[in-house]
Protein backbone atom coordinates (compact mmCIF):
# COMPACT_ATOMS: atom_id res chain seq x y z
CA UNK A 1 0.00 0.00 0.00
CA UNK A 2 1.41 3.14 -1.25
CA UNK A 3 -1.05 5.64 -0.22
CA UNK A 4 -2.76 6.67 2.82
CA UNK A 5 -6.08 5.27 4.21
CA UNK A 6 -9.16 7.32 4.81
CA UNK A 7 -11.37 6.00 7.54
CA UNK A 8 -13.20 9.62 8.12
CA UNK A 9 -16.49 7.69 9.92
CA UNK A 10 -20.05 8.36 8.28
CA UNK A 11 -22.45 10.05 9.30
CA UNK A 12 -24.90 7.49 11.90
CA UNK A 13 -27.28 6.36 9.81
CA UNK A 14 -31.12 7.09 10.77
CA UNK A 15 -31.48 2.89 11.38
CA UNK A 16 -28.70 3.41 13.86
CA UNK A 17 -29.19 6.78 15.72
CA UNK A 18 -33.04 4.68 16.35
CA UNK A 19 -31.13 1.98 18.30
CA UNK A 20 -28.90 3.84 20.30
CA UNK A 21 -32.04 5.74 21.10
CA UNK A 22 -33.72 2.47 22.12
CA UNK A 23 -30.77 1.70 23.46
CA UNK A 24 -31.08 4.33 26.14
CA UNK A 25 -34.54 3.73 26.87
CA UNK A 26 -33.59 0.28 27.70
CA UNK A 27 -30.82 1.56 30.37
CA UNK A 28 -32.90 3.92 31.81
CA UNK A 29 -35.31 0.82 32.78
CA UNK A 30 -32.61 -1.06 33.49
CA UNK A 31 -31.19 1.32 36.29
CA UNK A 32 -34.97 1.81 37.39
CA UNK A 33 -35.57 -1.98 38.01
CA UNK A 34 -32.21 -2.09 39.75
CA UNK A 35 -32.75 0.48 42.00
CA UNK A 36 -36.55 -1.28 42.79
CA UNK A 37 -34.83 -4.71 43.43
CA UNK A 38 -36.90 -6.89 40.74
CA UNK A 39 -33.64 -8.96 39.56
CA UNK A 40 -35.67 -10.94 36.79
CA UNK A 41 -37.40 -8.10 35.09
CA UNK A 42 -33.13 -6.68 35.71
CA UNK A 43 -31.68 -9.68 33.59
CA UNK A 44 -34.30 -9.54 30.65
CA UNK A 45 -33.69 -6.40 30.22
CA UNK A 46 -29.86 -6.73 30.42
CA UNK A 47 -30.12 -9.69 27.54
CA UNK A 48 -32.20 -7.09 24.86
CA UNK A 49 -29.76 -4.31 25.52
CA UNK A 50 -27.10 -7.37 24.78
CA UNK A 51 -29.02 -8.12 21.40
CA UNK A 52 -29.56 -4.26 20.86
CA UNK A 53 -25.39 -3.94 21.10
CA UNK A 54 -24.86 -6.86 18.83
CA UNK A 55 -26.94 -5.05 16.02
CA UNK A 56 -25.10 -1.65 16.24
CA UNK A 57 -22.14 -3.74 15.80
CA UNK A 58 -23.91 -5.55 12.72
CA UNK A 59 -24.67 -1.77 11.60
CA UNK A 60 -20.93 -0.95 11.45
CA UNK A 61 -20.40 1.02 15.04
CA UNK A 62 -17.45 0.97 16.60
CA UNK A 63 -15.97 2.07 20.07
CA UNK A 64 -16.54 1.05 23.02
CA UNK A 65 -20.63 1.72 24.37
CA UNK A 66 -21.52 3.57 28.29
CA UNK A 67 -21.88 0.48 30.68
CA UNK A 68 -25.10 0.31 31.74
CA UNK A 69 -24.47 -0.13 35.02
CA UNK A 70 -23.77 3.37 37.02
CA UNK A 71 -19.67 2.99 38.87
CA UNK A 72 -20.44 2.55 42.39
CA UNK A 73 -16.60 3.54 43.32
CA UNK A 74 -13.80 6.05 41.82
CA UNK A 75 -11.38 3.49 39.67
CA UNK A 76 -8.69 3.18 40.80
CA UNK A 77 -5.49 4.34 39.34
CA UNK A 78 -1.95 2.35 39.19
CA UNK A 79 1.48 3.95 38.49
CA UNK A 80 2.76 4.20 34.99
CA UNK A 81 5.82 4.25 36.07
CA UNK A 82 8.11 0.78 34.21
CA UNK A 83 9.24 -1.39 36.65
CA UNK A 84 12.84 -2.00 37.24
CA UNK A 85 13.87 -4.83 36.20
CA UNK A 86 12.77 -3.96 32.55
CA UNK A 87 14.83 -1.86 30.11
CA UNK A 88 14.03 1.79 29.61
CA UNK A 89 12.45 2.17 25.81
CA UNK A 90 13.02 5.46 23.34
CA UNK A 91 10.07 7.10 22.41
CA UNK A 92 9.33 9.21 19.77
CA UNK A 93 6.14 11.27 18.59
CA UNK A 94 3.99 9.02 16.53
CA UNK A 95 3.01 10.13 13.15
CA UNK A 96 0.21 9.54 11.59
CA UNK A 97 1.57 7.98 8.45
CA UNK A 98 1.11 4.03 8.26
CA UNK A 99 2.52 3.27 4.50
CA UNK A 100 6.07 2.76 5.50
CA UNK A 101 9.15 3.82 4.32
CA UNK A 102 9.94 3.98 0.58
CA UNK A 103 13.22 2.97 -0.33
CA UNK A 104 15.30 2.82 -4.36
CA UNK A 105 11.78 5.21 -5.32
CA UNK A 106 9.60 1.83 -5.78
CA UNK A 107 10.42 -0.57 -2.78
CA UNK A 108 8.48 -0.67 0.27
CA UNK A 109 9.86 -3.42 2.72
CA UNK A 110 7.92 -5.06 5.27
CA UNK A 111 8.28 -7.24 8.58
CA UNK A 112 7.37 -10.58 9.49
CA UNK A 113 7.82 -11.25 13.07
CA UNK A 114 7.45 -14.55 15.68
CA UNK A 115 7.22 -14.26 19.34
CA UNK A 116 6.80 -16.23 21.99
CA UNK A 117 6.09 -17.22 25.63
CA UNK A 118 8.91 -17.54 27.89
CA UNK A 119 10.25 -20.87 29.56
CA UNK A 120 8.22 -23.12 32.09
CA UNK A 121 10.74 -25.98 32.14
CA UNK A 122 12.77 -27.94 29.43
CA UNK A 123 10.23 -29.89 26.92
CA UNK A 124 10.52 -33.13 24.72
CA UNK A 125 10.02 -33.88 21.30
CA UNK A 126 6.56 -33.70 21.15
CA UNK A 127 5.60 -30.85 23.67
CA UNK A 128 5.51 -33.02 26.69
CA UNK A 129 7.63 -31.27 29.63
CA UNK A 130 10.58 -33.79 30.46
CA UNK A 131 9.49 -33.13 34.25
CA UNK A 132 5.91 -32.63 34.86
CA UNK A 133 6.76 -32.12 38.63
CA UNK A 134 8.61 -28.79 37.82
CA UNK A 135 7.08 -27.62 35.10
CA UNK A 136 5.59 -24.42 35.94
CA UNK A 137 1.85 -25.01 34.75
CA UNK A 138 0.57 -21.47 36.72
CA UNK A 139 2.61 -19.34 35.07
CA UNK A 140 2.06 -21.29 31.65
CA UNK A 141 -2.06 -21.05 32.65
CA UNK A 142 -1.70 -17.43 33.44
CA UNK A 143 0.57 -16.21 30.30
CA UNK A 144 -1.77 -18.02 28.18
CA UNK A 145 -5.11 -16.35 29.77
CA UNK A 146 -2.92 -13.17 29.51
CA UNK A 147 -1.27 -13.37 25.99
CA UNK A 148 -3.57 -10.60 23.81
CA UNK A 149 -2.96 -8.13 26.52
CA UNK A 150 0.61 -8.56 26.35
CA UNK A 151 0.69 -8.48 22.23
CA UNK A 152 -1.66 -5.75 22.22
CA UNK A 153 0.91 -4.02 24.95
CA UNK A 154 4.07 -4.91 22.19
CA UNK A 155 2.10 -3.23 19.44
CA UNK A 156 1.90 0.08 21.54
CA UNK A 157 5.36 -0.23 22.04
CA UNK A 158 6.43 -0.59 18.86
CA UNK A 159 4.67 2.23 17.31
CA UNK A 160 6.51 4.35 20.22
CA UNK A 161 9.64 3.39 19.57
CA UNK A 162 9.37 3.66 15.47
CA UNK A 163 7.85 6.79 15.30
CA UNK A 164 4.73 5.91 12.85
CA UNK A 165 1.25 4.30 13.09
CA UNK A 166 2.58 0.61 12.43
CA UNK A 167 -0.68 -1.95 10.72
CA UNK A 168 -0.03 -5.46 11.21
CA UNK A 169 -1.69 -8.17 10.22
CA UNK A 170 -1.05 -11.61 13.15
CA UNK A 171 -2.16 -14.91 14.20
CA UNK A 172 -1.86 -16.82 17.27
CA UNK A 173 -1.21 -20.24 17.49
CA UNK A 174 -0.13 -22.98 19.88
CA UNK A 175 3.08 -24.83 19.98
CA UNK A 176 3.56 -28.19 20.86
CA UNK A 177 4.00 -27.35 24.04
CA UNK A 178 0.35 -25.76 23.80
CA UNK A 179 1.85 -22.10 24.68
CA UNK A 180 0.29 -19.51 22.32
CA UNK A 181 2.65 -17.45 20.36
CA UNK A 182 2.75 -14.92 17.91
CA UNK A 183 2.81 -14.79 13.61
CA UNK A 184 3.09 -11.33 12.61
CA UNK A 185 3.40 -9.01 8.80
CA UNK A 186 4.17 -5.49 9.78
CA UNK A 187 3.94 -2.94 7.25
CA UNK A 188 7.28 -0.63 7.14
CA UNK A 189 10.97 -1.93 8.05
CA UNK A 190 12.00 -1.96 11.02
CA UNK A 191 15.69 -3.06 12.15
CA UNK A 192 15.67 -6.62 13.97
CA UNK A 193 17.38 -4.84 16.60
CA UNK A 194 14.83 -2.35 17.42
CA UNK A 195 12.09 -5.61 17.56
CA UNK A 196 14.43 -7.19 20.01
CA UNK A 197 15.00 -4.17 22.40
CA UNK A 198 10.59 -3.11 22.06
CA UNK A 199 10.10 -7.39 22.31
CA UNK A 200 12.25 -7.58 25.98
CA UNK A 201 11.22 -4.45 27.49
CA UNK A 202 7.11 -5.37 26.81
CA UNK A 203 5.54 -6.82 29.60
CA UNK A 204 1.80 -6.92 30.96
CA UNK A 205 1.04 -6.26 34.65
CA UNK A 206 -2.37 -7.86 35.90
CA UNK A 207 -3.59 -5.48 38.84
CA UNK A 208 -5.88 -8.42 40.13
CA UNK A 209 -6.04 -9.11 43.73
CA UNK A 210 -4.25 -12.20 44.49
CA UNK A 211 -5.22 -15.68 43.22
CA UNK A 212 -3.04 -18.18 44.41
CA UNK A 213 -4.62 -20.40 46.99
CA UNK A 214 -8.02 -21.59 46.37
CA UNK A 215 -10.53 -20.71 49.64
CA UNK A 216 -13.52 -23.03 48.64
CA UNK A 217 -13.00 -26.64 47.66
CA UNK A 218 -15.57 -29.06 48.66
CA UNK A 219 -18.36 -26.63 50.07
CA UNK A 220 -19.03 -23.48 47.74
CA UNK A 221 -20.30 -19.80 48.49
CA UNK A 222 -23.83 -19.69 48.46
CA UNK A 223 -26.11 -17.12 46.53
CA UNK A 224 -28.28 -14.81 48.98
CA UNK A 225 -31.55 -13.46 47.26
CA UNK A 226 -32.24 -11.20 49.92
CA UNK A 227 -28.79 -9.17 49.85
CA UNK A 228 -28.29 -10.31 46.25
CA UNK A 229 -24.92 -10.98 46.97
CA UNK A 230 -22.23 -14.47 47.70
CA UNK A 231 -22.29 -15.37 50.78
CA UNK A 232 -20.00 -18.01 52.99
CA UNK A 233 -21.75 -21.49 53.15
CA UNK A 234 -20.54 -21.17 57.14
CA UNK A 235 -20.80 -17.94 58.49
CA UNK A 236 -23.21 -16.72 55.85
CA UNK A 237 -20.95 -13.18 55.29
CA UNK A 238 -20.72 -11.72 52.05
CA UNK A 239 -17.38 -12.62 50.16
CA UNK A 240 -15.32 -9.70 49.16
CA UNK A 241 -16.81 -7.57 46.29
CA UNK A 242 -14.29 -7.39 43.49
CA UNK A 243 -13.86 -3.60 43.68
CA UNK A 244 -12.88 -3.71 47.61
CA UNK A 245 -10.56 -6.37 46.47
CA UNK A 246 -8.94 -4.49 44.03
CA UNK A 247 -8.59 -1.43 46.56
CA UNK A 248 -6.50 -3.66 48.48
CA UNK A 249 -3.81 -4.80 45.51
CA UNK A 250 -0.82 -2.93 45.94
CA UNK A 251 1.20 -5.45 44.06
CA UNK A 252 0.60 -6.82 40.54
CA UNK A 253 -1.20 -10.57 40.97
CA UNK A 254 0.98 -11.86 37.76
CA UNK A 255 3.73 -10.18 35.43
CA UNK A 256 3.57 -11.18 31.62
CA UNK A 257 6.30 -11.33 29.46
CA UNK A 258 7.79 -12.63 25.91
CA UNK A 259 10.35 -15.13 25.54
CA UNK A 260 13.72 -14.85 24.46
CA UNK A 261 13.39 -15.87 20.76
CA UNK A 262 12.19 -13.81 18.49
CA UNK A 263 12.14 -14.18 14.73
CA UNK A 264 12.03 -11.33 12.67
CA UNK A 265 12.75 -10.78 8.59
CA UNK A 266 12.39 -8.37 6.10
CA UNK A 267 9.85 -8.89 3.35
CA UNK A 268 9.09 -7.71 -0.19
CA UNK A 269 5.27 -7.98 -1.43
CA UNK A 270 4.63 -10.09 -4.55
CA UNK A 271 7.39 -12.23 -4.13
CA UNK A 272 7.93 -15.92 -3.29
CA UNK A 273 9.39 -15.33 0.07
CA UNK A 274 6.58 -13.35 0.82
CA UNK A 275 3.81 -15.78 -0.22
CA UNK A 276 5.80 -18.52 1.79
CA UNK A 277 4.80 -16.34 4.93
CA UNK A 278 1.33 -15.38 4.15
CA UNK A 279 1.00 -19.23 4.22
CA UNK A 280 1.97 -19.10 8.12
CA UNK A 281 -0.90 -16.31 8.83
CA UNK A 282 -3.20 -18.03 6.55
CA UNK A 283 -3.20 -21.90 7.59
CA UNK A 284 -5.15 -22.02 10.76
CA UNK A 285 -7.66 -19.76 9.62
CA UNK A 286 -10.16 -22.30 8.37
CA UNK A 287 -9.51 -24.96 11.24
CA UNK A 288 -10.65 -24.62 14.74
CA UNK A 289 -8.57 -24.77 17.83
CA UNK A 290 -9.84 -28.01 19.10
CA UNK A 291 -8.06 -29.08 15.33
CA UNK A 292 -4.92 -27.69 16.49
CA UNK A 293 -4.27 -27.88 20.12
CA UNK A 294 -4.59 -32.16 19.70
CA UNK A 295 -2.15 -34.61 21.75
CA UNK A 296 0.15 -37.13 19.48
CA UNK A 297 1.14 -39.27 22.46
CA UNK A 298 0.44 -40.32 26.04
CA UNK A 299 2.69 -37.69 27.78
CA UNK A 300 1.16 -35.17 25.23
CA UNK A 301 -2.36 -35.60 26.44
CA UNK A 302 -1.56 -36.03 30.24
CA UNK A 303 0.52 -32.31 29.41
CA UNK A 304 -2.88 -30.78 28.39
CA UNK A 305 -4.86 -32.72 31.17
CA UNK A 306 -2.55 -30.74 33.92
CA UNK A 307 -2.31 -27.57 31.84
CA UNK A 308 -6.21 -28.07 31.96
CA UNK A 309 -6.35 -28.59 35.94
CA UNK A 310 -4.49 -25.68 36.35
CA UNK A 311 -6.87 -23.28 33.66
CA UNK A 312 -9.60 -24.75 35.71
CA UNK A 313 -8.80 -22.10 38.60
CA UNK A 314 -7.25 -19.59 36.41
CA UNK A 315 -9.44 -16.39 36.57
CA UNK A 316 -9.98 -14.85 33.20
CA UNK A 317 -11.45 -11.76 33.75
CA UNK A 318 -12.90 -9.42 35.99
CA UNK A 319 -16.39 -11.46 35.58
CA UNK A 320 -15.26 -15.03 35.39
CA UNK A 321 -17.26 -17.18 38.25
CA UNK A 322 -13.77 -18.81 39.49
CA UNK A 323 -13.18 -15.92 41.08
CA UNK A 324 -15.56 -17.18 43.89
CA UNK A 325 -13.15 -19.82 44.34
CA UNK A 326 -11.03 -17.27 46.02
CA UNK A 327 -13.44 -15.98 48.42
CA UNK A 328 -14.32 -12.90 46.10
CA UNK A 329 -17.58 -11.71 44.00
CA UNK A 330 -16.84 -11.11 40.47
CA UNK A 331 -18.18 -7.83 39.01
CA UNK A 332 -21.72 -8.35 37.49
CA UNK A 333 -22.69 -11.51 39.70
CA UNK A 334 -26.23 -12.70 39.63
CA UNK A 335 -27.68 -15.98 40.57
CA UNK A 336 -27.30 -17.71 37.31
CA UNK A 337 -23.15 -18.10 37.96
CA UNK A 338 -21.90 -21.13 39.56
CA UNK A 339 -19.16 -20.87 41.64
CA UNK A 340 -16.13 -22.08 39.77
CA UNK A 341 -17.87 -22.62 36.09
CA UNK A 342 -16.96 -20.02 33.60
CA UNK A 343 -18.11 -20.35 30.17
CA UNK A 344 -14.91 -18.53 29.08
CA UNK A 345 -13.00 -20.04 26.33
CA UNK A 346 -9.41 -20.25 28.49
CA UNK A 347 -11.22 -22.78 30.43
CA UNK A 348 -12.52 -24.64 27.84
CA UNK A 349 -10.22 -28.60 27.13
CA UNK A 350 -10.43 -27.75 23.70
CA UNK A 351 -8.27 -25.03 23.21
CA UNK A 352 -5.82 -24.68 26.79
CA UNK A 353 -5.86 -21.09 27.78
CA UNK A 354 -5.50 -19.81 24.10
CA UNK A 355 -7.05 -16.27 23.38
CA UNK A 356 -10.50 -15.73 21.86
CA UNK A 357 -9.04 -13.67 18.94
CA UNK A 358 -7.00 -15.45 16.89
CA UNK A 359 -6.63 -13.41 14.26
CA UNK A 360 -5.33 -9.98 15.03
CA UNK A 361 -5.76 -6.86 12.33
CA UNK A 362 -5.36 -3.89 12.55
CA UNK A 363 -7.77 -0.77 11.73
CA UNK A 364 -5.97 0.71 8.72
CA UNK A 365 -4.14 -2.44 7.26
CA UNK A 366 -6.32 -3.12 4.28
CA UNK A 367 -7.66 0.49 4.13
CA UNK A 368 -11.27 -0.51 5.05
CA UNK A 369 -13.75 -0.65 7.87
CA UNK A 370 -15.51 -3.62 9.19
CA UNK A 371 -18.22 -2.55 7.36
CA UNK A 372 -16.59 -2.41 4.13
CA UNK A 373 -14.93 -6.30 5.13
CA UNK A 374 -18.74 -7.13 5.85
CA UNK A 375 -20.05 -5.96 2.89
CA UNK A 376 -17.15 -7.36 0.47
CA UNK A 377 -17.87 -11.10 2.30
CA UNK A 378 -21.73 -10.61 1.66
CA UNK A 379 -21.12 -9.68 -2.31
CA UNK A 380 -18.87 -12.60 -2.53
CA UNK A 381 -21.35 -14.87 -1.27
CA UNK A 382 -24.21 -13.72 -3.26
CA UNK A 383 -22.12 -13.93 -6.18
CA UNK A 384 -21.42 -17.55 -5.82
CA UNK A 385 -24.71 -18.25 -5.13
CA UNK A 386 -25.54 -16.16 -8.44
CA UNK A 387 -23.75 -18.11 -10.50
CA UNK A 388 -25.76 -21.42 -9.58
CA UNK A 389 -29.48 -19.18 -9.98
CA UNK A 390 -29.90 -18.73 -6.19
CA UNK A 391 -30.63 -14.90 -5.74
CA UNK A 392 -30.02 -13.32 -2.30
CA UNK A 393 -31.28 -9.69 -2.19
CA UNK A 394 -30.56 -6.98 0.37
CA UNK A 395 -33.08 -6.68 2.82
CA UNK A 396 -34.53 -2.87 2.77
CA UNK A 397 -33.56 -2.25 6.83
CA UNK A 398 -35.55 1.38 6.91
CA UNK A 399 -38.50 -0.20 6.76
CA UNK A 400 -37.96 -2.20 10.00
CA UNK A 401 -38.55 -0.74 13.63
CA UNK A 402 -36.99 -1.57 16.41
CA UNK A 403 -39.31 -1.73 19.98
CA UNK A 404 -38.77 -4.17 23.35
CA UNK A 405 -41.69 -7.49 23.00
CA UNK A 406 -43.52 -7.76 25.69
CA UNK A 407 -43.88 -11.39 27.33
CA UNK A 408 -47.69 -11.41 27.01
CA UNK A 409 -47.35 -10.40 23.72
CA UNK A 410 -49.91 -12.60 21.36
CA UNK A 411 -48.24 -11.95 18.20
CA UNK A 412 -44.59 -13.66 19.60
CA UNK A 413 -43.84 -17.24 18.41
CA UNK A 414 -42.87 -19.54 21.30
CA UNK A 415 -39.34 -19.22 22.46
CA UNK A 416 -39.07 -22.86 20.70
CA UNK A 417 -40.66 -22.40 17.36
CA UNK A 418 -37.65 -19.14 16.69
CA UNK A 419 -34.88 -21.45 17.96
CA UNK A 420 -35.63 -24.53 15.11
CA UNK A 421 -36.56 -22.02 12.43
CA UNK A 422 -33.09 -20.29 12.93
CA UNK A 423 -31.28 -23.51 12.64
CA UNK A 424 -33.63 -24.58 9.43
CA UNK A 425 -32.84 -21.77 8.27
CA UNK A 426 -28.62 -21.57 8.88
CA UNK A 427 -29.30 -25.46 7.62
CA UNK A 428 -30.19 -24.06 3.97
CA UNK A 429 -27.97 -20.85 4.06
CA UNK A 430 -24.66 -23.98 4.14
CA UNK A 431 -26.48 -25.58 1.83
CA UNK A 432 -27.04 -23.24 -0.63
CA UNK A 433 -23.48 -22.46 -0.38
CA UNK A 434 -22.09 -25.63 -0.28
CA UNK A 435 -23.94 -26.32 -3.51
CA UNK A 436 -22.66 -23.05 -5.31
CA UNK A 437 -18.75 -24.40 -4.42
CA UNK A 438 -19.08 -27.42 -5.86
CA UNK A 439 -20.98 -26.28 -8.80
CA UNK A 440 -17.61 -23.84 -8.97
CA UNK A 441 -14.99 -26.51 -8.44
CA UNK A 442 -16.31 -28.34 -11.61
CA UNK A 443 -16.18 -32.25 -12.19
CA UNK A 444 -13.95 -34.15 -10.11
CA UNK A 445 -10.04 -34.18 -11.68
CA UNK A 446 -10.71 -31.26 -13.80
CA UNK A 447 -9.06 -28.21 -13.56
CA UNK A 448 -9.75 -25.14 -11.46
CA UNK A 449 -10.23 -22.22 -13.24
CA UNK A 450 -12.75 -20.31 -10.59
CA UNK A 451 -11.25 -18.18 -8.03
CA UNK A 452 -14.12 -19.00 -5.53
CA UNK A 453 -12.17 -21.95 -3.67
CA UNK A 454 -8.96 -19.61 -3.71
CA UNK A 455 -11.15 -16.88 -2.19
CA UNK A 456 -12.81 -19.10 0.03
Amino acid sequence: MAVEPDLTPDAPSEVQTELLTFRADLVESYRQVTESGDEVEAEELRAEIATVDEELRQLGMRGRLPSIDLPTKKAVKRSTKRRQDSPNLPTRKVSKTTVGREYAGAYRPSMFVTLTCDTYGKVRGDGAPADPGTYDYRRAARDAVHFSALIDRWYQNMRRVVGFDAQYFATVEPQKRAAPHLHTAIRGSISHEVIRMVTAATYHQVWWPNHDRVVYVDRMPLWDMGKRVFVDPETREALTSWDDAVDQVEDPAHVVTFGAQVHSKGILGGTAESGRHIGYLTKYLTKSTGEVVEATSARQADHHDRLHAELSVTPCSPRCAVWLLYGIEPKGANGKMTPGHCKGRAHRRSTLGLPGRRVLVSRKWSGKTLVDHKADRKAFVRQALAVVGIEKPEPDMSRLLWRKVESNDPQVPPRAHLVMRAIAERITWKAEYDRALLAAAGPPGGQETSAIPEAA
